[in-house]
């Protein structure tokens, strides 16, 4: 059993999650805030031209996204799709949430994301000192 004051590994050697895997979660959160929004608002207000509901439905995910990124490691979609938001330096404990919310507003913003580097890890997540990672790659990290 490794000492606990050794030092994991950088996760920038594990490989991160696929851009398939990624989207698919980011669908799946904004399929369920949008539905969240829908249950409160109604249906009628949420397709009404000019409405405020559909406008709430990115306030709604990144709000999702950073409780449960900060407090389970992942939005709904990470988690229904098998990903997961991990420390960047391979010690795993919670996220700050600040750095958490700011990687998710920067989420929202859309091009951090498609600014990454070739491990996988975009702006967002060298903001936030992160990466998103398979299960599989998490057990690696927990043994």
């Amino acid at each position: 059993m490794p000492s606990p004051t050794a030092k994991r590994p950088d996760l920038s050697s594990f490989e991160t999650a696929s851009w398939g895997r990624r989207i698919a979660a980011l669908l799946v959160d904004w399929l369920l805030c949008t539905l969240a929004v829908v249950l409160v608002f109604g249906l009628d207000e949420y397709t009404k031209a000019g409405s405020v509901a559909s406008i709430l439905v990115l306030p709604v995910y990144i709000v999702e996204s950073t409780l449960l990124t900060w407090l389970a490691g992942g939005s709904i979609g990470k988690l229904l799709t098998g990903l997961c938001v991990v420390p960047a330096d391979g010690h795993l404990h919670r996220l700050n949430p600040i750095k958490v919310l700011i990687r998710q507003i920067m989420i929202g913003l859309v091009i951090p994301p498609l600014v990454f580097r070739n491990d996988g890890r975009g702006l967002h997540d060298l903001a936030a000192g992160t990466s998103t990672v398979t299960f599989a790659t998490l057990r690696t990290l927990v043994k």
